[in-house]
């Protein structure tokens, strides 16, 4: 098989074209600007599969800036694939449009609650995947996988998720949203999931890639434990860092999303696929230790 991986020297992506190739795939993962479709229809030339992973990350950028790379590069990429006569198409989109759902763990047949969608990020990526799954209703043959907030080795730039780690291992989060917590997965298993979803997937479906609900609480006492650190965390109500928020000592962006515990279930993809994600202990202790390391050579 020859498959494109957009995105390919982020996080998710390096380690997608590193579970294809360990598949015997040959991966074309030249850097393409998803808003230049020409250049996207040379790169997907010839090709089987797409692996549609670019996306902008950030809780700090334009509205504008997220418009054209998730939404508008995303349009580009379905084009392209069609342009192409691309076999198939695995978009990876976010556990966020999923959920989360107030008192239980969200599923694939759920959707994220109206106040988030002021998010650009979630706004975005929600329009992008709903793209994909209208062109899978009509004539292209594509998958959607949604990750939940992957940890592991490698995120180096690094992403929210990377720089919240860092951010607790070398001891500036001093404290935790009260109530609210993540789904964490194994980076290597998300990779995994995007070839179990090219592989087995159902045309239009979508698949959660998800690992262990925790607590934000437990999850910040387990970086705390790897990075070495003792002393207590500081609870923090939900409504004090809302006002912290509108002060702007933190990101509204990222209050706003802490507002439910963000719980999903992977059993779809379990049933279906054949996922079965490790536990993510052990992508845990890599984060830790190459923030801390990070930290050390002067990053």
């Amino acid at each position: 098989m020859r498959a494109y991986v957009s995105g390919a020297t982020g996080f998710v992506g390096r380690h997608v074209a590193e579970a294809l190739r360990a598949g015997g795939a040959e991966v074309r993962d030249e850097r393409v600007d998803l808003v230049d479709r020409h250049a996207l229809e040379r790169a997907v030339e010839g090709c089987d599969a797409v692996f549609h992973v670019a996306a902008l990350y950030s809780y700090r950028a334009s509205a504008e800036e997220f418009e054209r790379v998730n939404v508008a590069g995303t349009r580009n990429v379905v084009a392209a694939c069609l342009a192409q006569g691309v076999s198939r198409l695995v978009h990876t989109s976010t556990a966020g449009t999923c959920g989360p759902v107030e008192g239980r763990v969200a599923t694939e047949e759920d959707e994220p609650p109206p106040w988030e969608l002021v998010v650009p990020y979630k706004r975005t990526k929600l329009a992008a995947e709903r793209l994909v799954l209208a062109a899978a209703r009509d004539s292209l043959d594509a998958v959607v996988v949604n990750p939940t907030t992957p940890v592991g080795p490698g995120d180096r730039k690094p992403t929210p998720t990377g720089a919240m780690i860092a951010g607790v291992a070398r001891g500036r989060i001093p404290g935790y949203v009260a109530g609210t917590g993540l789904n964490v997965v194994d980076v290597r298993d998300v990779a995994r999931g995007h070839v179990l979803a090219h592989e087995r997937g159902k045309r239009g479906e979508r698949y959660l890639l998800g690992g262990e609900n925790l607590a934000l609480s437990e999850l910040f006492t387990r970086i705390k434990a790897l990075a070495g650190r003792g002393g207590p965390l500081i609870r923090v109500p939900y409504a004090v860092a809302r006002a912290a928020a509108v002060v702007r000592l933190v990101n509204a962006d990222e209050v706003r999303l802490a507002r439910l515990p963000m719980y999903f279930s992977s059993e779809k993809a379990h049933n279906r696929l054949g996922y079965d994600p490790e536990p993510v202990s052990s992508a845990l202790e890599i984060a830790v230790r190459e923030a801390l390391s990070d930290r050390e050579g002067g990053a």
